[in-house]
């Protein structure tokens, strides 16, 4: 049963105790941290006014519409029940001009409050839970006071928090002014009713920073009832439970939040108050009321009642509705008139002085001889005074049981706050419990200063008691030696020897304190201005009790602190660039690959890598051809670089790399001795200031995939490479290069349209940018480029053969399979891939494909790489010699090997003659391998291969092809069509 709402303010503040500055550190910090650390720069002195009310409302009705008159308007005061004059008065010299004071010490709203703090108890009647809880949260009673509290203050004050536990309500409002300066809002509420956590008893916390420096606490509590010393102790127990269960939200310190909760006694100033419930006992009850009567009977004077007017009657009178009186704080039983001997009174005098609006009077001589009120036996001071010593709440402040470690109050000098009759001035319990008056509703404070002092005094003593303890330890007696030392001193032997001093000339201005900051600091951080309790209030059975303080603290102040921000900016700006890694890439030289007619070309280049246009240029890029470019890397700044480039995700739709084409090494600047090789460094690379390291790019389109998508236009060979420094900048590379059209991944139709000179020239010619149209005219019935590498097959395994039996040393490879099985390849890389590279340079450029083939190898190795290069040129077709289309309407695998060669071959010419062709072509050509290469260790041309061992090699080679020529989506389509095509290799 608890409710909340709370404005919070920017999530920034720093403490008004915080350690010695450091100076600026030169590694990398944060700006906030950094700004943190100059807070004397830019922390000035100010003072505010706070206004702090208290009340039991008792849950009686109508009692927030009081609230303006005593709380706001300083009225309900009653100079015969009361001393007017407040504890402390404002001082000379205080009251502000132009927001300044002589003093130094800027007071913040001038002369006006700027917090009002009001903790109220009892806001709903708690005798029934579900009465309290129908009233909570169908009443609202939150809103009603809010609206009673907004109505009655001056325009402009802004709500910083309000918050509702059961009965209890704490509401803090900020002038215009301080609201903007009021941060890190966080309120706890810790219940100790029943059970000892409910909320029915227990208290709201609210904590505040003030200009970011000043933390604020307040406390509005409402503790256990009883005139019993088992309910003294449950009091003393509540507020150890507030004080161990309250954790604030922690402040973030130069922009880093602590873990750790701030607790009551991290604040810098601190308000206790509330219905705390302490009695006065040790006298009777009916003495106490007797004593009091004498200074209130005034108000029993009947015929006062009859000079006041009916309607002055009727606004001093509230009538109560009856209650059952059970507990020790509802309110007594009234009728539904008032009581005979009870004077009624107006709530409003304006004669009577408002505390908010106080200042002291000019002192005048009479003042002088005035009596001192502590010392006049008739006054009511010394009722007072003579009542206090036995309150609880002072009597175990000074026992140190609770509310001790640096506590304080104001002198009272005003009647005790309860038990009053509801609509009477004056008038104590008159039911048939007669409790003793009490001042219960107390309002207590606490500056750091006073904590530390009494942190300070236990730890004296402390050590006081331990080094006392340590003497009689050792047999010492501390009274026997101090009298040996007083009796045995001899002036001539133990006088100190007199030394005569050259004293300067005394300067007051060098030794006169800051008059800015000696006040802050001093021991007047905090002044009581009033402290009263408002009896003309008749509405409760307590009378509510303000207090108006002025606070001394530091602030920060927004021009000065913006000018320390930029200073501080400008400074690790300055420290984060000299620390800050800082590397270098100029583009060393640059590999543009093979030209429009197929042969290299390099340009060399020392160009800086920019931002904007400088762009690493591969020029040509060709399919299988790998461009290279060299980069160099140096470490330009003061302190050690580690950098790598960033891993970029595959563009591929299944995840894989086949869409890569750049890659990128690091590689050291000189070979290691007796290596011709540059080492690869890995690829996290660290380089001392002045060192410098070569990247090796290569670009590499071997993908058939990519090739498609950039025949097609529908990609570029465009990138941006990423070197990533750590704790510097990204160096960010672009990289581009020039694609020149292919014949691979290309369809069966297309290819049949390009004519003789080569697709590069052809392409050129005709301007087309992207795939071939088909309304281009046919040139070839198959792919020229399918023919020629079948024509160079066939010339390559005659001459393979040829050379094994006229030349030593020259035998052509006895592997099933060879040489389409990639398994028994022998040429090594990189001159596999080189050549692979000249051949579809070749292709592309209708040149001649053996010419384009390693001098300086044998034909059986050349034999392997044109292989290698059909089977790519086969995979690569988009639409393969069989198309996926095709493939489902060829016939059966049957035993008679005609008639299923005859099927194949109709389907496939009535659907592509391209296609058929094309498949003739291949099929024969890869028959005539198998019928020629040598199956034995003898030398010369075999027979038609037979038998299991001609099974064997054709299912090697059947094996090798079925993949580049069908298109097929499962296993079971791969084994029919490896089927069909070893039938073809068959020669009945």
């Amino acid at each position: 049963m608890s409710g909340s709402e709370t404005a919070r303010g920017p999530a920034a503040s720093i403490h008004s105790n915080p350690d010695p500055a450091d100076p600026l550190p030169t590694s990398l910090q944060s700006l906030g941290r950094a700004v943190y650390d100059r807070r004397p720069e830019y922390v000035r002195p100010h003072r505010i006014r706070i206004k702090i009310g208290t009340w039991n409302v008792a849950a009686c009705p109508g009692t927030d519409k009081d609230l303006a008159a005593w709380f706001i308007d300083g009225g309900g005061l009653d100079g015969s029940v009361s001393v007017l004059k407040p504890s402390h008065t404002t001082p000379e010299g205080d009251a502000a001009t132009d927001g300044q004071n002589p003093g130094g010490v800027r007071l913040v709203g001038g002369d006006s409050i700027g917090l009002y703090v009001l903790g109220l108890q009892e806001i709903v009647d708690l005798s029934l839970a579900g009465e309290a809880y129908n009233r909570m949260y169908a009443e609202s009673p939150m809103d009603k006071w809010r609206a009673a509290l907004e109505a009655a203050m001056p325009p402009g004050y802004e709500l910083v928090s309000a918050e509702q536990m059961s009965g209890l309500a704490l509401l803090i409002y900020a002038s215009p002014e301080v609201a903007r300066t009021v941060t890190n809002v966080s309120t706890v509420q810790v219940g100790t009713g029943l059970l000892g956590y409910m909320g029915n008893k227990g208290a709201i916390s609210t904590r505040v920073v003030l200009g970011e420096t000043t933390r604020v606490v307040f406390v509005n509590s409402h503790l256990a009832s009883g005139p019993d010393p088992a309910h003294l102790d449950r009091r003393c127990w509540d507020i150890g439970q507030v004080l161990s269960r309250t954790q604030f939200e922690a402040v973030p310190q130069g922009g880093v939040v602590e873990d750790a909760p701030e607790t009551i006694g991290d604040e810098d100033f601190a308000f206790w108050f509330g219905d705390l419930n302490f009695r006065v006992d040790g006298l009777p009850g009916e003495d106490i009321r007797r004593l009091l009567r004498l200074h209130t009977q005034g108000e029993y004077d009947l015929s006062r009642r009859s000079r006041r007017s009916s309607s002055s009657l009727e606004e001093g009178v509230i009538i109560m509705k009856s209650s059952s009186g059970d507990t020790e704080d509802e309110v007594t039983d009234r009728s539904t008139s008032p009581s005979p001997n009870v004077s009624q009174v107006d709530t409003e005098d304006p004669s009577l002085p408002d505390p908010d609006n106080f200042l002291p009077k000019e002192d005048s001589d009479d003042e002088d001889f005035l009596p001192d009120p502590h010392e006049d036996p008739a006054s009511l001071q010394a009722t007072l005074d003579s009542l206090l010593p036995h309150d609880q709440l002072q009597r175990v402040m000074r026992a140190q049981k609770i509310l001790h470690e640096g506590w304080q109050e104001a002198p009272i000098t005003f009647l005790p706050t309860y038990k009053y009759d509801v609509g009477t001035v004056g008038l104590f319990d008159s039911s048939e419990k007669k409790r003793a008056p009490s001042w219960c509703d107390r309002i207590l404070y606490r500056t750091r200063q006073n904590l530390d002092s009494y942190r300070e005094k236990i730890r004296q003593a402390e050590a006081s008691k331990k080094r006392d303890e340590e003497m009689k330890a050792l047999g010492i007696d501390k009274a026997a030696d101090d009298d040996d030392i007083l009796f045995s001193y001899d002036p001539s032997e133990d006088a100190a020897p007199v030394v005569e001093y050259d004293y300067d000339e005394y300067d007051g201005a060098a030794d006169a304190p800051d008059t800015a900051t000696a006040e802050t600091q001093g021991a007047d951080r905090i002044r009581m201005e009033a402290y009263v309790a408002h009896q003309r209030i008749t509405s409760s059975d307590h009378k509510p009790v303000t207090s108006v303080f002025t606070l001394n603290y530091d602030a920060a102040v927004p021009h000065l602190k913006a000018k320390v921000h930029a200073e501080v900016a400008r400074e690790l700006d300055r420290a984060e660039n000299e620390g800050r890694p800082n590397v270098t890439v100029v583009v060393e030289r640059q590999n543009r690959g093979p030209d429009r007619r197929g042969s290299n070309r390099r340009k060399s280049s020392g160009h800086e890598i920019g931002v904007d246009n400088d762009a690493v240029e591969f020029g040509d890029v060709a399919f299988l051809a790998k461009g290279t470019c060299s980069l160099t890397v140096a470490n330009t700044g003061g302190v050690p670089a580690s950098f790598s480039f960033v891993d970029k995700p595959s563009a591929a739709d299944d995840g894989s790399s086949s869409m890569t084409w750049l890659t990128s090494r690091f590689i050291s600047t000189s070979p290691p001795p007796e290596e011709d090789k540059l080492p690869d460094l890995g690829r996290d690379v660290t380089l001392q200031p002045g060192e410098t390291v070569s990247v090796l790019l290569e670009a590499l389109v071997s993908s058939p995939s990519l090739a498609q998508s950039l025949n097609y236009g529908r990609t570029t060979l465009e990138d941006v490479l990423v070197l990533r420094v750590q704790e510097g900048r990204d160096c960010f590379i672009p990289v581009r290069a020039t694609w020149l059209p292919t014949s691979f991944s290309r369809s069966v139709e297309e290819l049949t349209r390009i004519p003789s000179g080569g697709i590069r020239a052809f392409l050129s010619a005709e301007g087309i940018h992207g795939a071939i149209p088909y309304d281009k005219p046919v040139n070839f019935a198959a792919p020229r480029e399918l023919l020629k590498l079948i024509e160079a097959l066939e010339s390559l395994l005659e001459r393979a053969v040829a050379d094994e039996n006229m030349l030593e040393g020259c035998a052509v490879p006895r592997e099933e399979g060879w040489p389409f099985d990639s398994s028994t390849w022998r040429v090594p890389e990189p001159t596999r891939s080189e050549a692979k590279a000249n051949l579809a340079a070749a292709l592309d450029t209708d040149s001649p494909l053996v010419a384009a083939l390693p001098v300086d190898l044998p034909a059986t190795q050349h034999l392997e790489i044109l292989s290698e290069i059909l089977l790519l040129f086969l995979k690569s077709l988009t639409d393969g010699l069989i198309p996926s289309s095709i493939f489902p309407r060829l016939p059966a695998l049957s035993k008679e090997v005609e008639d299923t060669k005859t099927a194949v071959l109709d389907v496939l010419s009535s659907d592509s003659p391209s296609h058929n062709v094309s498949f003739v072509f291949l099929t024969a050509t890869l028959c005539r391998f198998v019928e020629m290469l040598p199956r034995s260790e003898r030398k010369g041309l075999s027979r038609v291969i037979r038998g299991e061992e001609g099974r064997r090699v054709r299912d090697r080679v059947a094996a090798a092809f079925a993949g580049a020529v069908f298109r097929v989506g499962d296993r079971k389509d791969e084994e029919r069509a490896r089927g069909i095509l070893e039938i073809f290799l068959r020669r009945d």
